[in-house]
């Protein structure tokens, strides 16, 4: 069983920073990513990255996210700056076992408004 503790969501000001983190726990994982979804839109990917360090970003966040991983913890962080109103959603810590389908964490909400 798969179980994420996932932290860092809020209220930030445009411009600002917000960093999300994610432990996950349960298995070794191939891959950790970030999704998100905001009111009335489908969940798109935000960044993932692998066990070996390959990351893939979306281009609306590239340059201003980065993501990173500690795999002795189990963990993916989410470093988010210039935050503009548009990053507003629900965004949802992912993690895939190495022989496992993808695991979603439960969501932590990013509010971006002055």
């Amino acid at each position: 069983q798969v179980h994420f503790v996932e932290s860092g969501g809020g209220l930030v000001q445009p411009g600002g920073s917000l960093t999300l983190s994610c432990a996950a726990s349960g298995s070794v994982f191939r891959l950790y990513g970030w999704y998100r979804q905001a009111p009335g839109k489908q969940r798109e990917l935000v960044a993932s990255i692998t066990f070996g360090g390959e990351i893939r970003y979306a281009d609306n966040v590239k340059g201003r996210f980065t993501i990173s991983a500690d795999n002795a913890k189990s963990s993916v962080y989410l470093q988010m700056s210039n935050l503009r109103s548009d990053d507003t959603a629900t965004y949802y810590c992912t993690a895939a076992p190495i022989n496992g389908d993808l695991y979603w964490g439960q969501g932590t909400q990013v509010t971006v408004s002055s």
